[in-house]
């Protein structure tokens, strides 16, 4: 692979931080922007070629990014920046309010596929990795005790 895949992240609190320390270590991958509510000028990143942007002014970098790995709380944010965020950039969040996937999943689904992109949410510890580490156990202990 020739070119490297442009990846942007919106938030930057822990999550953020640690989106930013696991593209530094795949070579195929390069952070183009980290995007923010807060002052972008507030924010220090260390990668150093990446821009730090508001996040009302992501849609300016439509052709700059491939993946937008969103970063912010189930509760408040993703529900309306994924959807947001579908329409111009393919996506991947940690959306975790379980109860309510089927209806987020739908809400996001729609506008990417309206968009011709791919968003991949509700990944991360719980759901995600946490729920393979419970199939997994139940497929070698199905009727297994603590």
């Amino acid at each position: 692979m020739t070119e490297k895949i442009r990846i942007a992240i919106a938030g930057y609190g822990n999550i953020g931080k640690g989106v930013e320390a696991a593209i530094a270590q795949n070579e195929d991958m390069v952070l183009t922007a980290v995007f923010t509510r807060r002052n972008p000028e507030s924010i220090n990143i260390a990668t150093k070629d990446a821009k730090v942007v508001n996040l009302a002014d992501a849609a300016s970098y439509k052709d700059d990014i491939d993946v937008m790995i969103l970063c912010g709380g189930s509760a408040t944010d993703l529900p309306v920046q994924v959807p947001e965020m579908a329409a111009l950039f393919h996506t991947v969040d940690s959306f975790d309010t379980h109860a309510k996937i089927p209806e987020y999943f739908s809400s996001v689904d729609e506008v990417a596929k309206a968009n011709g992109h791919v968003s991949i949410i509700s990944v991360g510890w719980d759901p995600g990795m946490f729920s393979i580490q419970r199939l997994l156990g139940e497929a070698i202990l199905p009727e297994g005790k603590y």
